[in-house]
């Protein structure tokens, strides 16, 4: 479940004023792992899936049992297992349309790849699966009984849908040759095809914490900057970390390359990646990054990465100060560090 369940309960307690605990108090994490890790403490244990072990053994049989007794009774313990869920529906929902990208483009596909009927039947084991996923992930969702949250995660679905389907044809190479791209509509498609479920995802916690339509308001910001901040993160690492000697690929549409093409117009673009081209006509990704942090896309990319880290956390300020917020504010800042 990575970390989206810690996310979301964090979210659902923030109007809570619960007090400062010291591992976040003068935390500056270096990487989002070290800060997960950390913030489990709040939950009081790790935030991945239960072990098969778990799950068969008669003791959690008990708990969910007395668990049921519950229902009905305006006990919080019942509040924390629906938010739970639906960290667990999000994550669904995230993985199924992972698996559906997984599908191969077999028109592409040559006898030197191997042999096409085992493609064949890995992308119909990708369909199957992504859709299997998704299902449990909507039956998941209606045994909320929350009708905005249904409203909101089934938006987020179709925001990702819409996204994905912008995104199928600018992977083809030959578009991005005549291509105009900026950065609202990277931002734009971004957000729908990476953060509209998280940002959805939090507003629907906060629903399910009984918190006003401000408080929710809120939560979407975080989840919205935090995510585009999160891809921007991820679009850098290529271009911050990697040596020039490293083999290399990636997008026409990462972040720092849209922030380049951007910076010195389509023309220039176009003879750069014609100069990039080996004698085969093979892209020489290595020369073309090294052309690309010439320019100022990177320390762009850098810039908007820091700002919306910055928007997410002005976002949460107005809560109270708690180890829930103490813990976002550390995930939002964690983003930020390359």
């Amino acid at each position: 479940m990575t970390v989206i369940w810690f996310r979301l309960k964090c979210i659902g307690l923030l109007n809570r004023g619960q007090r400062n605990i010291s591992i976040f108090s003068n935390a500056t994490p270096s990487n989002l792992n070290k800060v997960v890790s950390d913030a489990e403490k709040i939950v009081g244990y790790p935030t991945s899936f239960m072990s098969l072990r778990c799950l068969l053994s008669d003791e959690l049989s008990n708990v969910a049992m007395h668990v049921r007794k519950l229902v009905g009774t305006k006990h919080p313990l019942l509040s924390t297992a629906s938010q739970r869920n639906l960290a667990e529906i999000t994550e669904l929902i995230h993985t199924a349309f992972l698996v559906h990208r997984g599908i191969v483009n077999l028109k592409e596909w040559t006898n030197s790849d191997g042999p096409l009927k085992d493609m064949q039947f890995g992308n119909k084991m990708a369909v199957l699966s992504g859709d299997f996923l998704l299902a449990n992930a909507c039956t998941g969702l209606a045994q909320l009984n929350n009708t905005k949250v249904v409203e909101l995660i089934s938006s987020a679905i179709g925001d990702l849908v819409q996204g994905i389907y912008h995104e199928i044809p600018n992977r083809l190479e030959d578009n991005s040759l005549t291509d105009e791209i900026n950065m609202v509509t990277w931002e734009e498609q971004t957000f729908l095809s990476h953060g509209a479920l998280l940002a959805k995802s939090c507003q629907a916690a906060m629903e399910l914490a009984k918190h006003d339509k401000d408080a929710q308001g809120l939560a979407y910001k975080y989840g919205k900057h935090l995510s585009l901040g999160h891809k921007l993160n991820s679009d850098l690492q290529l271009f911050v970390k990697s040596s020039s000697a490293d083999p290399v690929t990636f997008s026409f549409n990462s972040a720092p390359v849209a922030f380049h093409r951007q910076i010195v117009g389509q023309e220039r673009w176009c003879h750069q990646l014609q100069q990039a081209k080996t004698i085969g006509r093979q892209m020489d990704y290595t020369k073309l990054r090294s052309t690309i942090k010439l320019e100022k896309g990177v320390t762009s990319t850098i810039d908007l990465c820091r700002y919306h880290g910055n928007k997410a956390l002005e976002s949460i300020q107005c809560f109270p100060s708690s180890e829930a917020r103490s813990a976002l504010e550390n995930i939002a800042r964690a983003v930020t560090k390359f």
